[in-house]
């Protein structure tokens, strides 16, 4: 039988079960493990960072069962695909923080079009502010004429439209990054084609502006900068406005939008329709796009450049419910609600495409290859046990079918850590252990072997 991540998360929130027993091979053993540890965050609260400072609590990756091996593997594999920092978050905690080269904690780096889901997060607070509507014309904030297109063909335009890439308008003129009206012209209907097309985009700008009566920079500072902690500005290059900060702060831009839009009990974004609908498909056209965010575990996706469709997930090694946002030489942040886990990754390209694809797909290779190897047994059977209670504190109690002959207890490294070969009332006694995650092997008398997660407290 073998199971993805998917399938063993599926089974553990349908039948809301913290443990699960299964055929064990060290293969199938990495890949559960893994999602073992993350579903325990449903239960855990959300940490923020403070404001301002440098203050920002820690988790350590033993906790969740990963390898220091591992880990260095996959920041070896980072540095070698020019990247300059990465940092993984569990439940708000920093789990995993790496600078390479010259690049530290205070640098500052472009976002890119990761970029572009900041402008999409402002869009939703400026609706949510009455400024603006998403089914405004673009022309009620740009003006008539802001393209080449005819009146009837731009009175089409709305700002969802340029949310969603479907303006319509031509992503094959000579610069697609061009914002005058002699650059947008028409290629069809407004809502009738996705195309990935920054010029439209970078208007949305403009249109912020324009609704609010404040620059781009000014708002984003009140309504996000400021009650986040974030730092940062836009800076104009060429036709775009680009978005620079540090690698936190950019990780602070993905709490958020795990949290729903809400930073430590404040909801900066209000309007639930409008981020539901953020970040889930716009439009029938490109299943895996939002509003300026990619989404992972839809049916098809397409991409930048290309009116192809694409069958699949747009990230086949990540998780289904995947968010992203995905620039130019790999600048990413990927939130994942079912495990509360945002990373972040900073760099330049490791080869010549302008969003590396497969560079993200393989940093989730290594991410999903990050728990350790504890046990190896043969005979590992689907047999029953109770173990009650987990998450535990001070005792455990073993309830199983069989009678037991030995229990074994490891650590995430697979270290012996506890061994009893009769139980009292079938208890022990585990105070003596650390908090972290525990693998406990009982061998029943008819020698079969089963093998459940504990979480200690």
């Amino acid at each position: 039988m073998k199971l993805t991540c998917f399938d063993v998360y599926e089974f553990i929130k349908k039948t809301n079960l913290a443990l699960l027993i299964y055929t064990l091979d060290m293969k199938t053993l990495q890949t559960l493990t893994i999602v073992l540890l993350t579903t325990n965050s449903f239960s855990q609260s959300m940490y923020f960072p403070p404001a301002s400072g440098n203050t920002w609590d820690t988790l350590s990756p033993q906790s969740l069962g990963w390898c220091q091996q591992k880990i260095d593997a996959m920041y070896d594999y980072l540095e070698n695909n020019n990247s300059k920092a990465f940092i993984l978050l569990k439940d708000g905690k920093i789990v995993l923080e790496k600078y390479f080269g010259s690049f530290d904690q205070n640098s500052t780096w472009y976002w890119a079009s990761a970029g572009k889901t900041i402008t999409s997060f402002m869009t939703g607070i400026a609706q949510q502010e009455g400024h603006l509507s998403i089914t405004d014309t673009t022309a009620h904030y740009l003006g008539q004429g802001w393209t080449d297109c005819t009146s009837e063909q731009e009175e089409k335009i709305t700002v969802r439209h340029q949310l969603t890439m479907t303006s319509g308008l031509d992503d094959g003129v000579p610069d697609n990054f061009c914002t005058l009206d002699t650059c947008l012209i028409y290629k069809a209907d407004a809502g009738d084609r996705w195309a990935y097309h920054n010029g439209p985009y970078t208007l949305l700008d403009g249109v912020i502006e324009n609704a609010t009566g404040v620059s781009l920079n000014s708002y984003t500072t009140q309504k996000l900068k400021n009650p986040t902690g974030m730092t940062g500005m836009f800076y104009s290059v060429d036709y775009n406005n680009v978005f620079f900060s540090t690698a936190r702060s950019m990780a602070r831009f993905g709490l958020l939008i795990l949290n729903q839009g809400n930073w430590n009990g404040n909801q900066l974004m209000t309007d639930q329709a409008y981020f539901d609908q953020m970040v889930t498909p716009s439009q029938s056209i490109n299943n895996s796009y939002g509003y300026l965010w990619w989404l992972n575990g839809q049916s098809s996706f397409m991409m930048p450049g290309t009116q192809i469709v694409f069958p699949g997930s747009l990230t086949p090694a990540a998780p289904a419910d995947m968010i992203a946002a995905l620039g130019m030489n790999g600048q990413f942040i990927d939130i994942i609600p079912s495990e509360n886990i945002v990373w972040i990754r900073m760099g330049e390209a490791p080869n010549g495409g302008l969003v590396p694809y497969l560079l993200h797909n393989e940093i989730w290779d290594y991410l999903n290859d990050l728990a350790c190897e504890p046990l190896g047994f043969n005979n590992i059977s689907y047999e029953e046990i109770a173990i009650s209670p987990n998450p535990a504190i001070d005792f455990i109690s073993i309830q199983s079918l069989n009678t037991i002959r030995t229990v074994t207890i490891y650590n995430s490294n697979g270290q012996v850590v506890l061994e009893k070969e009769s139980l009292q009332n079938n208890q022990i006694d585990i105070k003596s252990l650390d908090r972290g995650i525990y693998f406990i092997h009982i061998k029943s008398i008819n020698d079969i072997n089963t093998i459940q997660k504990l979480v200690k407290y």
